[in-house]
């Protein structure tokens, strides 16, 4: 069993938002607090030290109590250059990563995540979702890894390259589905905003 206290936990919240219209996704209200909140109070309890990634507003989100950390590739590069900086200050065994916007993210996403790496010796083990149709959806951003990953993820990048399955095909990977599809459920519009709030209420 992976402790708590051995995970590093990593909000994603360095995103451009264009289909919000550019705004800090992680600083929109969500049940009258800013996103991030939500985040922060569902994943903290899962892990040790905590980090925020965030390209902009770096006073807002450092209220919180916890580093922020900028991209060090260009700004805007996507989740693989959040993982990065993560990765860098990470100094426990494991880094679990969630994206801002998805405030009813599982409680037990450390725990399965975990099982499953350990079981089958994996790198990283990330979630999937499964729809009530059946439909079973990889989410990828949502995904607990080894910390010694930094070294294959720099080379990775060095080449250009920002995306996330292709990294995920070089390494030793699995998921785990989870049943409700809600908890992933992120807001990328601000109708989805509103259909989540209500949804949750």
């Amino acid at each position: 069993m992976i402790l708590a206290e051995n995970i590093t936990g990593l909000i994603l919240a360095g995103g451009r938002a264009q289909r919000m219209g550019g705004i800090d996704k992680g600083l929109i209200s969500f049940h009258q607090k800013p996103l991030i909140e939500s985040a922060i109070a569902r994943l903290k309890p899962q892990v040790g030290p905590l980090v925020i990634n965030a390209n902009r507003n770096i006073t807002k989100y450092a209220v919180y109590g916890y580093p922020v950390m900028l991209d060090e590739a260009p700004d805007f590069s996507g989740p693989l250059a959040g993982f990065s900086v993560g990765l860098k200050a990470c100094k426990t065994p494991y880094l679990l990563t969630t994206p801002c916007d998805s405030p009813l993210l599982p409680k037990d996403l450390a725990t399965k995540l975990g099982e499953e790496l350990e079981q089958g010796d994996f790198q990283l083990v990330y979630a999937s979702s499964k729809e009530s149709d059946g439909k079973i959806w990889a989410q990828p951003v949502f995904c607990l890894m080894r910390a010694n990953l930094q070294e294959s993820l720099n080379a990775f990048l060095s080449k250009g390259d920002f995306k996330i399955d292709r990294w995920f095909k070089e390494l030793k990977t699995s998921t785990v589905v989870f049943d409700d599809a809600l908890a992933f459920a992120n807001v990328n519009t601000p109708e989805e905003l509103q259909s989540l709030e209500s949804a949750s209420a």
